[in-house]
């Protein structure tokens, strides 16, 4: 809310000029020649990129979380999280540092272009801001999107039913799209993801326009349709060279995960993942998937989800495989979105009807990107394609991509998670020492703090949506 003072008291002219030119003194005595005194876009942006790579690879939205929900990870220690006792500090920590780390810094980047008539400042803000939107959706379900900028006006701003976030996401994905110059003449700095090039970019929305369309698919699939109908295949990402991703540097800017490893040991590979690369014999467990320190008679050896504490401890450190050494490098890559996923999304639009396209081919087609994005060899995707349990079945299309897509997204858990929900494959065994009585988490809940400062609205959500637990489904978890 906006403050005005107003005075009745009448100063004499000698005196407003003397409180003036005081008051001048004193701001140019205290003004550090050196700071900027309004915000850069370039730093800001890429501060606000690395936030939102932190998001993907760090403890609260990852490690914690949504890693061992859908069992890419497991602890060995500190076992209760992967019972889902959630902590409380991790689901307030994704909130706040969604709102204030991303989503309010790309607003500023956007007004920021505003200001100085550079509209892809403009439409990398909208874009970034709606991909932080879209992961904060499908973590917890309504959430405040259309009052959550203007605290001035809504200082406990209404949270938006789902279906309405993703339907503004897409408007707003549009008009970045349409904002975008690729002539050069509007350049733009600190762009840690692509550098500037704004044709990428463009891709890259629209590609999270594919995303989000089929969010919509199981409930509304005329809108999906029209969405997917107004994406051709060279507006979408391509390759792997135009995967989003912010790369890391080398410490203290390291990636998380290899910050964590400095000083923690808690965490191993899921046995369910480590089990189904085993099965499929799979190019990609040797990269996912460290051998155990001691020898063992498969080399690989997962640990089960969920364990007690002293059952998880007496596997001791060594016997168990750690993270592949990909993973934990210093450099490893943030993914926002990757090309293997665009190419999933397609063949499921293509199953669905949703376009004329061969569903088969692009599902080899996608299962080949995820592998090349590791560097595996040709001759070896080869002959992973031929296998009969990698082939794809039309017949229950949701089991060949859910599985699929679930292997290829394994640097990416929020996505993981949210397409493991959509999808229903693959079909998890929930954790062994559970809280949920045989259930497993399907959402986030609310952060505490909501339901202390902004009670009306969390209650209106809740009311809205479902009771405020991990169990309860959200809008496009239809089975």
């Amino acid at each position: 809310m906006k403050i005005k003072s107003f005075t009745k008291l009448i100063l004499p002219l000698t005196l407003v000029a003397g409180l003036t030119a005081c008051q001048k003194e004193l701001e140019d005595i205290n003004r550090n020649p050196n700071e900027a005194t309004v915000a850069q876009p370039d730093y800001l942006l890429t501060n606000a990129l690395k936030s939102s790579a932190d998001l993907v690879m760090g403890s609260d939205a990852s490690m914690e979380t949504t890693t061992l929900f859908v069992q890419y990870w497991a602890k060995i220690q500190y076992t209760d999280v992967d019972k889902y006792t959630t902590s409380p500090t991790n689901i307030q920590n994704i909130w706040t540092n969604t709102y204030t780390q991303g989503i309010n810094d790309f607003a500023e980047v956007i007004k920021l272009g505003e200001r100085a008539n550079n509209p892809n400042y403009q439409a990398v803000g909208i874009i970034m801001k709606s991909w932080s939107f879209q992961m904060l959706t499908d973590l917890y379900g309504d959430i405040p999107y259309s009052q959550a900028l203007n605290i001035n006006d809504y200082l406990t701003p209404k949270y938006d039913a789902q279906k309405d976030v993703y339907a503004g996401l897409l408007n707003d994905l549009q008009k970045a799209i349409s904002l975008i110059d690729v002539s050069g003449a509007n350049t733009i700095s600190g762009d840690v993801v692509y550098n500037g090039n704004m044709t990428r970019w463009k891709k890259f929305a629209n590609s999270l326009r594919l995303r989000i369309a089929l969010r919509l698919a199981d409930r509304d699939a005329t809108a999906a349709r029209t969405v997917i109908a107004g994406l051709a295949k060279s507006d979408l990402i391509a390759s792997n060279d135009e995967n989003a991703k912010f790369t890391y540097l080398t410490s203290p800017n390291q990636n998380p995960v290899s910050r964590d490893r400095e000083t923690r040991d808690d965490y191993r590979v899921s046995k369910s993942i480590v089990d189904k690369l085993l099965q499929l014999n799979d190019p990609r467990l040797s990269i996912y998937v460290n051998r155990t320190v001691d020898a063992t008679p498969l080399g690989y050896v997962g640990v089960t989800n969920g364990l007690p504490a002293d059952s998880a401890a007496r596997l001791g450190f060594t016997r168990t495989s750690k993270l592949g050494d990909y993973f934990t490098a210093p450099s490893a890559p943030a993914v926002f979105l990757n090309y293997a996923e665009v190419l999933f999304n397609l063949a499921e639009a293509a199953q669905r009807g949703l376009i004329q396209d061969n569903a088969a081919t692009l599902y080899q087609q996608a299962v080949t990107a995820s592998l090349q994005q590791y560097n595996v060899a040709s001759t070896a995707i080869t002959t992973y394609l031929a296998q009969p349990s990698v082939a794809y079945n039309a017949a229950n299309y949701k089991k060949s991509i859910g599985e699929q897509k679930w292997l290829a997204l394994f640097g990416e858990s929020q996505e993981a998670f949210a397409e493991w929900r959509r999808l229903d494959y693959p079909q998890l065994t929930p954790a062994y020492a559970g809280v949920l009585n045989g259930k497993m988490p399907v959402r986030l809940t609310y952060p505490t703090g909501e339901q202390a400062l902004n009670n009306a609205s969390y209650k209106a959500a809740v009311a809205n949506q479902g009771t405020d637990l991990l169990t309860t489904k959200l809008w496009f978890d239809v089975n």
